[in-house]
């Protein structure tokens, strides 16, 4: 097999696991749609009896009560379809990296089509991952969604023919400063999909405890959206812990850039953009996490902290990467 061939498998790996998490997305919003009937069903009508309390939104794990399998037939057959398909789509990103790395005969981590590619099958494996240990089928819409975008972006608008490594690439550390680099950012990824659900969860129980002013239909939207959710408080957890895993990840991946960039060039700082937007994002997610740990932080503003670190890994990897000139213009572009 030519390594033209295994490139174009590769391609076609990406494209079948576009085809994939797109029906896998329509699941999981049929999943999270089916909380509704429940919701804006009238008591009366109901003919089996309804619990009342906190248990009625929120089960013993601290996750939503989404009825038993008679409940929500068809939207729980939904999401666990929806989670068979997104391990598929992870498997044929996985097989797509490998042959992309074969076709070159290096790790795919060379530019920003290769990027993209690690980055969803990582973002991809953490979310399955997760799901092995906790219900977050609520979660798969806003994971699969960003991840559908990036493949979609990825072999349209930065997309790179397999061709060979610069020389300042070729080093033992581009597996290592890149891989940790890129599996940070994907554990990011998911925490800012969480941390933007908390702050829809905050404000869907704030109006609720205002009495829901609105119409019918947004009210029953809102109720349908407050059911299928975790808790504020669940969300908001879940976004801290996911955040505290990957800042030392992102701090070992400074620190790495630094020591290959002192056997590249001859220096540990160089000012370069690439550099100083990594700095910039460590020091944003230090703030982050100083002020969940600081008296006086609600978990909103130090949540919004998240959010600037988040904007920040996109101005490095999808305006410094194109259009700064530097040491390390490597975007294939």
């Amino acid at each position: 097999m030519t390594i033209q061939n295994l490139a174009q498998y590769a391609n076609l790996g990406v494209y079948s696991a576009m085809v994939v998490f797109t029906i896998a997305m329509v699941a999981f919003a049929i999943d999270l749609a089916g909380a509704a009937p429940r919701v804006s069903a009238p008591v009366e009508a109901r003919k089996e009896p309804v619990r009342v309390g906190a248990e009625s939104s929120v089960g013993a794990t601290g996750h939503p009560a989404h009825g038993d399998d008679t409940d929500r037939p068809r939207s729980r057959r939904a999401a666990g379809v929806a989670m068979m398909l997104t391990r598929l789509g992870g498997l044929l990103l996985i097989a797509a990296a490998a042959m992309r790395g074969l076709s070159v005969h290096r790790p795919p981590l060379g530019n920003m089509f290769e990027f993209a590619l690690v980055g969803c099958m990582f973002v991809v494996v953490v979310f399955v991952a997760i799901g092995l240990r906790r219900d977050v089928r609520w979660l798969g819409l806003f994971v699969i969604g960003p991840v559908l975008l990036t493949l979609g972006l990825a072999i349209t608008v930065f997309y790179t023919d397999a061709s060979e490594l610069l020389p300042s690439l070729k080093s033992v550390w581009l597996v290592i400063h890149v891989t940790v680099a890129t599996f940070s950012v994907a554990l990011f990824t998911i925490a800012f999909s969480v941390t933007i659900l908390h702050l829809v969860k905050m404000w869907l129980e704030r109006q609720d405890g205002q009495g829901g002013q609105g119409s019918v239909g947004m009210s029953r939207i809102r109720r349908a959206v407050n059911t299928a959710l975790p808790p504020a408080r669940t969300l908001d957890r879940t976004a801290y812990e996911i955040n505290a895993v990957a800042f030392p990840l992102w701090t070992f991946t400074l620190i790495a850039g630094a020591i290959w960039a002192e056997q590249a060039w001859g220096h540990y700082w160089n000012w370069d953009p690439k550099e100083v937007w990594t700095f910039v994002i460590w020091v944003v997610y230090a703030a982050y996490l100083h002020a969940r740990a600081t008296t006086g932080w609600s978990a909103r503003s130090a949540n919004y902290l998240a959010l600037a670190g988040y904007g920040a890994i996109l101005v490095n990897y999808m305006v410094v990467n194109v259009f700064f000139v530097g040491q390390h213009s490597y975007s294939g572009m």
